[in-house]
């Protein structure tokens, strides 16, 4: 598959450079960033000069929030990388995020195994999706996805990111709502999905206001989940970056559901650090697959 204008984004990819003092510092694109990484406790190995060239850092606040603080106006505006054969749009968001995760590319083996050994175009379903990185992976890899989100424009914002890395947009179904009220409406739809993907927040609200706190909601959620699951239930990827959700927490939620049945394989989500024998943890994961 050819991508469009590729050659100038060849060198426009992501690196983790250096973590520690609660900081991280990545390279995306040409352009430094510091972020807050709670987890990082340990020194940086990077000289301080390094640190001190970045383009933007991004300032957390007390009460939760924060703000991003540029070296210059070009900063603030949007550009395109390449992210493992993916063309990605980059923006700097609010939340101290750019729209990258890249934390869970060492799924995508996984997931494009299970898709590719069910002998069978798997209807997926995709949520808490953002702006669709996985959802791009199934789609090339010739499953159909359902990606949902609740916010508008990330979900905009994954549509660009498919027609950018030309991936068959006839393979991807785009949703804006709340993920508890879609997945009610799809039970009394009769619909069924022959796998799950979903990594959703500590906290946050659907387009109306709903509320979602990880730790009240998830098990009921997946219990609702569980009636969408087709008669040949194919596999289920569960991956949170809440402190306290720990791998084999998860697992135990998981096994809620499936009980004994199939293969699990909790692990902690890492992004390894460049010229280094560090990696940054940054979430949990559980995969479950049919045996």
């Amino acid at each position: 598959m050819v991508l469009n204008n590729i050659q100038p984004l060849i060198k426009n990819m992501y690196e983790l450079l250096d973590s520690g003092n609660l900081l991280k510092l990545e390279r995306i694109g040409e352009r430094l960033v510091v972020r807050p990484a709670p987890q990082a406790i340990w020194l940086p190995e990077k000289p301080k000069s390094l640190w001190e060239k970045r383009d933007a850092f991004f300032k957390r606040n007390p009460s939760g929030g924060g703000k991003w603080q540029f070296r210059n106006s070009s900063m603030k505006e949007e550009f395109k990388i390449l992210f493992h054969s993916y063309i990605l749009k980059i923006k700097f968001t609010g939340f101290g995020h750019f729209g990258l995760f890249p934390e869970h590319i060492s799924n995508f083996p996984w997931i494009v195994k299970q898709i590719q050994q069910s002998g069978k175009k798997l209807n997926i379903l995709n949520l808490f999706a953002y702006t669709g990185l996985t959802t791009l992976s199934c789609a090339r890899n010739d499953a159909f996805v359902t990606h949902l989100d609740s916010a508008k424009g990330v979900v905009d914002w994954a549509k660009q990111n498919a027609q950018a890395s030309n991936v068959p947009v006839n393979n991807i179904r785009w949703i804006v709502d709340d993920v508890t009220k879609f997945i009610k409406k799809e039970i009394r739809r009769g619909k069924t999905y022959d796998a799950v993907i979903l990594d959703p927040p500590s906290f946050g609200r659907g387009p109306k206001n709903e509320l979602w706190k990880i730790e009240e909601h998830l098990s009921i959620l997946l219990k609702d989940l569980k009636k969408l699951f087709s008669t040949d239930f194919k596999f289920l990827v569960l991956s949170g970056h809440s402190s306290f959700f720990t791998p084999k927490l998860l697992e135990n939620i998981l096994r809620d559901i499936f009980k004994d049945k199939g293969e699990y394989d909790a692990f902690e989500m890492l992004i390894p650090q460049k010229e280094s024998l560090k990696v940054l943890p940054s979430g949990s994961c559980v995969r479950w697959r049919d045996s």
